[in-house]
């Protein structure tokens, strides 16, 4: 597992990614993660009855359509509609906001909390995946039995109880508070306070002046190397300004002195922001150099 721990009973860690640049971050707590699942919950419900309220008004349109001794296919593709609906809502909420740009669903998102690969590497969709199916096994399969007349089975009853528990208190057994779905899918739920663009670190101007970088160049990086570099300049660690520095100007093809890294790393870090934010205000964005 490429992190180091922070102060033992806190939730600060340092991240190593792939590059081997140590990166800050802050783990979320359980209280915010399982504040974030109850905020989730609420919004697919509060989706659910709008759609059931919807549905019911068109129903009493359908009550009249066709004979009672057939089956009419209008009522048979709102079925379709319905079984698919219900699918979308279990399984299609997380998928597509943890799959997209802010790795975040709509409660984590409120709470301040994002999905991130525990490497350091990309967020793939196979984690996502593996993590929110892995829910289903830790706690919706049980629970509905349970709550549908499993906990008059019997053995049964109590095995699926005791399940239960185990993985509602998985996070708690573990400083990283990981669910099994985080253990399996190799992610965790961090802080998510990476500063917008417009709100990025300001750099002197005459420091951005002597560096200039053409469309090419800047094209290599996306919004998520921006965010890494301004990391690193906030840390100002000279070993990781070197590496950076020398991974930068080895992708771009361009040569650097000794004891240049920094003004250079400031200088390019202003002329991405400014590239990024340019491509932003066309509607295009680069979350990432894979992009």
């Amino acid at each position: 597992m490429n992190y180091i721990r922070g102060e033992p009973g806190k939730r600060d860690r340092m991240l190593v990614t792939p590059e081997g640049l140590a990166l800050p971050l802050v783990v979320g707590s359980k209280g915010a993660r399982a504040g974030a699942l109850l905020l989730d919950l609420t919004f697919i419900t509060i989706g659910l009855i709008v759609f059931f309220i919807v549905l019911g008004f068109t129903g009493v349109q359908l009550l009249d359509l066709g004979s009672s001794d057939e089956i009419n296919p209008v009522v048979e593709f709102f079925f379709v509609i319905l079984i698919l609906f219900l699918f979308l809502a279990r399984y299609g909420y997380f998928l597509y906001f943890e799959l997209g740009p802010k790795a975040a669903t709509p409660g984590k998102r409120l709470l301040g909390l994002r999905v991130a690969a525990r490497d350091g590497g990309r967020l793939t969709a196979e984690m996502v995946i593996a993590r929110n199916l892995m829910r289903d096994v830790e706690v919706f399969i049980p629970l509905f039995f349970w709550l549908g007349g499993g906990q008059q089975a019997g053995i049964a009853g109590f095995t699926a109880f005791i399940w239960i528990m185990i993985f509602v208190l998985f996070p708690f057994f573990n400083k990283d508070a990981l669910r099994a779905g985080d253990v399996v899918a190799g992610t965790w739920v961090v802080e998510a306070k990476a500063a917008k663009l417009k709100e990025a670190m300001s750099l002197a101007p005459d420091r951005s002046n002597d560096y200039q970088f053409g469309e090419a160049e800047l094209a290599v990086y996306g919004e998520h190397e921006l965010q890494v570099l301004e990391r690193v300049l906030r840390q100002d660690q000279p070993d990781a300004l070197r590496d950076v520095a020398a991974a930068i100007t080895y992708k771009i093809g361009w040569q650097l002195g000794n004891g240049d890294e920094r003004e250079f790393l400031e200088a390019f870090y202003a002329a991405l922001r400014a590239h990024l934010e340019s491509g932003m205000r066309f509607g295009k964005r680069k979350k990432d150099k894979h992009s």
